[in-house]
C-alpha cells in the first residue's frame, strides 16, 4: 500500500504509541489485505471500520469467529487479497472465510511456502513490514474487489487448541497487523467466554484493561471494547485451573542464563456460593467534614459512606469517625452490623455537617484506638480533601503517630479528594500501614471511587498474606506488602529470581483467627523455555520503576536509586515524567552521569506535595507500583488520566525541556513551574510558555511520555510534527531511540555501533540474514529508516535501499 518513508511513518507512530508488553511476534496474525496490482506498493489504503472477535473456549479448545469490515477510501477499485499469518505453534483448523456472505476460496500454506510468499511480497513491494512473519504459516485467499468508497465484510471462523502449561491456559487473538491499515479501528470488540470442567481460579489479561466477569468457578466472560484503536500487540487472556479453596500459579521468564529471571504469581480463592457466610471484618470510616467539604463534596462523601455500610455483612464490626478541628465518633465503641445498626448509622451520616479546620492526626488516632481485636482483619478508610491545619500539622509526625497507634495492624486506605491534599502524607500513611492511596480528581465522583474499593473488600478469604518459594532466592518482589485476598479477587505478585528449576510455592495467611498455609508445585523457567511469558519482565520493570519513584518520594533522592531509574527507563523505554528527556534526539543514551543529573533535577518536582502537580505525580507513581499491564497505550492512558499529556504540555513537556537544557523563559514561566498556572497544575502552563517563546526555526519542547509518538525535526527543517514521527519505538523486548538520523538499539554502545556490520535493505545479504536468524528477530529488520541493532552477539546497521530511478 504506500512505500518507503511514508509507510514507516505510519507504522512507527503506531508502534511508539503502544509499548509492546514484551510479547514478541510469536502470535501476530490478524488478517490484512494487500492490493495485488503490480504497480501498487504495500500501502495503507484500506480502513477497518469494525472488528468483532467472538471466542468460545471450552477445556482448551477455542472456537473463534472474526468479523472485519474493510473500507476503501480511495478513488480507484482495490484488488484485495486477504492474508492471515498463522500464529507460531498454534493449531488452527477448519478455517473458513466469507466475503459479504460468500465463501472465498483460500489455501493454508506451511512455513516453507509461506516464507517464499512473504519474501516475494517484500522484494516486489519494497516494504520490509512482512519480514516479521517469516517462519509462520499462512492462509491466503483469492483476489476480491473493493470498489472505491465501498465496504466489504469479511467473516472468518476457525478452531484453535489453546496453549496449556501445567495449570495455566492461554488464549490469544493477534491484533498487531492492524498497523497495516491507514487509520485506527473505529470499533473494536473482543469477547471471550471461558467454560471449564475444572475450577477456574485466576483470570489475568496482561495485554489490556479488559472487563472480567465471573459466573462461578467454571465460567468467565472477558470483554474489551475500544474506539479508534491501533493495537500493536496481541489480546491475551491467561487463566489458571485448580481445585480447592485456593489456587496459585507461576508464570516465569528468563531472558538469558546470565540474567535474573522474572516471575508473576497469580493467587485466587474459589468463587463461593452466594449463600456462603463470609469471614467477619472490622471497618472504620474516617470522614473529613471540614469547611472545604461544603456543597457537592460532602453530599458525595455521605453517599460514599452509605455505600460502605451497604457492603457490610452480619458479624462485621464498624464505626464512623467524622472530623474537622474536633473529632466525633458515631458510637464510643465498635458496633456489630445489623439492619437496625445500619439504619441508625444512616441517620448519623445524614446529620454530618461541614465546618471547621482539619485535624488529621487526632482523627486517625481516634479511629485506631477503636480497634482492639486482631483476630479479624481490620480496615480504616480515611477520606480527606485538605491539608492538616489543626492539631499536629507536620506530615512526618502525623505518619509516625498513626503507625505507633496502629497496634492491631489495621490496613489504612487513604482517599484524597481534590487537589488541596498533601499527597505525600497520604502515601506515607498508607505505606506505613500496609494500605494504598487513591486520588479523586475534582471532576470525579467520590462515591464511585469509594464504592468500587469497598465492594472488593466485602468478604476477606485470606489475610496477612505471605508468599514465598522454597529453595529459590527471589528478590525485589512487588507489591512489597501483599494485599489481603478477598472473595472474587486475586493477588498479582511480581519479582525476580536467580535459581531456576522446580520448586514449591507457599501461600500463607490467616482465615479468621486461624493460620493457614497452602503449597503448590511450581517451576521457575530456564533461559531456553521460550518467550511465551516475556511480558512478565516488563510488568516487573514498570512496578520496579514505581517503587524507585516511591522510595525517592518518601525518603529523598539517592544516587543508586536515580541511576537505576535512568537505566531501566533507557533500556525498556518506559518514559516517566522524570526521564522523558531520554527521548530528545540530542540526549546521548549511555551518558549515565549526565542523564542521572538531569533526572535528579526533574525529580525535584516531587517537592510539590499538593495541587494538581503533587496529586497527579502520586497517582501515576501508584499506578506504576501496581501495574498489571505493561503495554504503552495503557500506561499512556494512565498518565493522561493523571494529568500528564504530551499534547497539552504536561509534566512530561516540562521535564523534556529541562532535559534539553532549556529553562523557563520568563518569571511567569518559573512561577508556573513551581506549582501555579493553568491546565494540569502549572505544568502545561510552563510548557505553553516555552512554546510561546521558542525562536523561529527552533523546536519547542516536544517530549515522549511512555513511548508515545512525539515530533522530531525532519530532513527539510519543517519543524516538529507530532502526527507522523517519533523518537522512541518499542519492538518486542527491545527499545529503539532515534539518534543522529537513525534508530539505535538501547543495548548498543556507541563504540559497538561504530563497528557495526553494514547491510543494505533488500540486498541478498539482507534476505540471507532474515533466513539465518530466529524468526522472532526478523521484526528488527522491518524499519524503513537506518537502524542499528544487536542480534545475538553481533551488531548490524541496516541501511535503507538505494532509491531507484
Amino acid at each position: 500500500m504506500i512505500a518507503g518513508r511514508n509507510v514507516a511513518s505510519v507504522r512507527m507512530v503506531a508502534a511508539a504509541w503502544l509499548l509492546a508488553a514484551g510479547m514478541g511476534a510469536e502470535a501476530r496474525a490478524q488478517g490484512w489485505i494487500i492490493d495485488r496490482r503490480p504497480t501498487i506498493p504495500i500501502q495503507r489504503t484500506f480502513e477497518v471500520r469494525e472488528l468483532a472477535v467472538d471466542a468460545k473456549l471450552r477445556d482448551q479448545a477455542a472456537e473463534v469467529q472474526v468479523a472485519q469490515t474493510f473500507y476503501n477510501p480511495g478513488s480507484t477499485e482495490l484488488e484485495a487479497e486477504y492474508f492471515f499469518p498463522i500464529p507460531e505453534d498454534a493449531v488452527v483448523e477448519n478455517l473458513v472465510l466469507m466475503v459479504d456472505g460468500k465463501e472465498l476460496p483460500g489455501r493454508l500454506m506451511g512455513k516453507d511456502e509461506a516464507r517464499r510468499i512473504y519474501e516475494e511480497i517484500v522484494r516486489g513491494k519494497r516494504d520490509p513490514a512482512l519480514l516479521e512473519y517469516m517462519g509462520r504459516g499462512l492462509y491466503r485467499t483469492s483476489v476480491f474487489p473493493i470498489p472505491a468508497g465501498a465496504e466489504r465484510k469479511v467473516l472468518m471462523r476457525y478452531t484453535q487448541l489453546c496453549r496449556r502449561d501445567r495449570d495455566v491456559v492461554e488464549f490469544s487473538y493477534p491484533l498487531s497487523t492492524q498497523k497495516y491499515a491507514s487509520k485506527p479501528i473505529q470499533r473494536l470488540n473482543v469477547r471471550v467466554a471461558i467454560a471449564s470442567k475444572d475450577s477456574i481460579k485466576s483470570v489475568f489479561c496482561p495485554s489490556d484493561e479488559a472487563r472480567i466477569d465471573r459466573a462461578g468457578d467454571h465460567e468467565v466472560r472477558v470483554a474489551l471494547e475500544r474506539s479508534n484503536a491501533t493495537p500493536a500487540n496481541d489480546f491475551r487472556v491467561v487463566y489458571t485451573l485448580a481445585e480447592g479453596a485456593l489456587g496459585a500459579s507461576v508464570l516465569s521468564y528468563r531472558p538469558s542464563a546470565g540474567d535474573d529471571g522474572y516471575f508473576l504469581v497469580l493467587a485466587s480463592p474459589e468463587v463461593k456460593a452466594a449463600e456462603s457466610k463470609p469471614l467477619p471484618k472490622t471497618v472504620v470510616f474516617v470522614l473529613d467534614r471540614s469547611g472545604s467539604m461544603a456543597g457537592k463534596k460532602i453530599d458525595q462523601a455521605r453517599k460514599a459512606l452509605r455505600s460502605v455500610l451497604d457492603n457490610l455483612r452480619e458479624d462485621d464490626l464498624f464505626n464512623i469517625v467524622a472530623y474537622d478541628d474536633r473529632v466525633e465518633t458515631y458510637k464510643p465503641e465498635l458496633q456489630r452490623y445489623s439492619p437496625e445498626a445500619r439504619s441508625d448509622a444512616g441517620r448519623f451520616v445524614d446529620n454530618i455537617r461541614e465546618g471547621g479546620s482539619t485535624n488529621i492526626d487526632a482523627a486517625l488516632r481516634s479511629a485506631l484506638e477503636l480497634i482492639r481485636d486482631d483476630s479479624r482483619p481490620s480496615y480504616v478508610l480515611f477520606l480527606t480533601d485538605g491539608l492538616p491545619t489543626a492539631g499536629e500539622t507536620n506530615e512526618f509526625k502525623i505518619a509516625d503517630a498513626c503507625k505507633r497507634a496502629n497496634l492491631r495492624k489495621a490496613r489504612v486506605f487513604s482517599f484524597g479528594v481534590g487537589y488541596d491534599v498533601n499527597a505525600r502524607l497520604l502515601d506515607r500513611l498508607s505505606a506505613g500501614n500496609s494500605g494504598a492511596s487513591e486520588y479523586v480528581k475534582p471532576d470525579e465522583d467520590i462515591e464511585a471511587h469509594v464504592a468500587r474499593f469497598s465492594s472488593k473488600m466485602t468478604s476477606p478469604v485470606l489475610t496477612g498474606v505471605r508468599i514465598e518459594f522454597a529453595d529459590s532466592d527471589v528478590n525485589r518482589a512487588y507489591p512489597r506488602e501483599v494485599p489481603d485476598l478477598f472473595d472474587g479477587g486475586q493477588v498479582v505478585w511480581a519479582g525476580r529470581y536467580r535459581r531456576s528449576g522446580r520448586t514449591n510455592l507457599k501461600v500463607a495467611g490467616k482465615v479468621g483467627g486461624d493460620s493457614r498455609s497452602f503449597e503448590f508445585p511450581a517451576e521457575l523457567a530456564e533461559s531456553d523455555r521460550g518467550n511465551a511469558y516475556r511480558f512478565v519482565e516488563r510488568i516487573w520493570v514498570v512496578r520496579r520503576i514505581g517503587d524507585l519513584i516511591d522510595q525517592i518520594d518518601l525518603n529523598g533522592q539517592n544516587k543508586e536509586l536515580i541511576d537505576e531509574l535512568v537505566r531501566l527507563s533507557t533500556q525498556y523505554g518506559v518514559m516517566t515524567p522524570y526521564t522523558s528527556f531520554l527521548a530528545d534526539e540530542r540526549t546521548p543514551l549511555h551518558a549515565m552521569t549526565e542523564n542521572a543529573s538531569k533526572a535528579s533535577v526533574a525529580l525535584n518536582q516531587l517537592e510539590s506535595l499538593s495541587g494538581a502537580s503533587g496529586v497527579n505525580q502520586r497517582g501515576l507513581k501508584n499506578y506504576y507500583r501496581n501495574a498489571e499491564q505493561a503495554d504503552g497505550a495503557i500506561l499512556a492512558d494512565a498518565a493522561r488520566r493523571e494529568g500528564f499529556d504530551a499534547k497539552s504540555g504536561g509534566m512530561a513537556g516540562m521535564m523534556g525541556m529541562m532535559g534539553a537544557g532549556a529553562a523557563p523563559a520568563s518569571e511567569a514561566g518559573r512561577a508556573r513551574m513551581m506549582g501555579g498556572g493553568v491546565g494540569y497544575g502549572g505544568m502545561s502552563g510552563m510548557m505553553g510558555e516555552a512554546q510561546a517563546t521558542a525562536k523561529p526555526g527552533q523546536p519547542a519542547a516536544a517530549p515522549v511520555l511512555l513511548g508515545r509518538a512525539v515530533g522530531r525535526k525532519d530532513a527539510q527543517g519543517q519543524g516538529w510534527d507530532q502526527a507522523r514521527a517519533e523518537t522512541v519505538r518499542q519492538v518486542g523486548p527491545k527499545t529503539f531511540y532515534f539518534k543522529e538520523g537513525r534508530w539505535v538499539d538501547s543495548t548498543v554502545k556507541p563504540e559497538d555501533a561504530a563497528a557495526a556490520k553494514v547491510v543494505r535493505q533488500f540486498s541478498d545479504d539482507y534476505f540471507n540474514l532474515a533466513r539465518a536468524q530466529s524468526a522472532d528477530w526478523n521484526q528488527y529488520l522491518t524499519f524503513s529508516e537506518s537502524v542499528v541493532v544487536k542480534l545475538a552477539d553481533a551488531v548490524y546497521r541496516i541501511d535503507p535501499a538505494e532509491e531507484t530511478r
